[in-house]
């Protein structure tokens, strides 16, 4: 049913083997696609974008001042608090979100 294909990279341009064993796994998982890189350009795309949720590696995250709204500690928080909302300290915030 299936036959060896002949497929062109989209990134670096060389043919590579699209083997009639691969082809009959994507069918089988339901891919409707047929892949648009090489095993190597693959390879160095997951490398790239490994690290991080989304995709490509971001760093350290910002982190900012802020003081808990119910024990007054002096905390860091991943987002710049606006003013208009509480923020709290890991502890006063693991306590608050156990209640409900």
């Amino acid at each position: 049913m299936f036959e060896d294909k002949t497929l062109v990279c989209r990134d670096c341009g060389a043919e590579f083997v699209f083997k009639a064993s691969e082809q009959e796994f994507f069918a089988e998982k339901g891919f409707t696609n047929e892949p648009g890189r090489c095993p190597q350009c693959r390879a160095e795309r997951k490398q790239r974008n490994s690290g991080s949720r989304f995709g490509g590696s971001r760093g350290p995250r910002e982190m900012h001042d802020a003081v808990c709204a119910d024990c007054g500690a002096t905390t860091q928080v991943p987002f710049q608090p606006s003013g208009d909302r509480p923020v709290y300290c890991r502890e006063c915030y693991s306590q608050r979100r156990d209640r409900f």
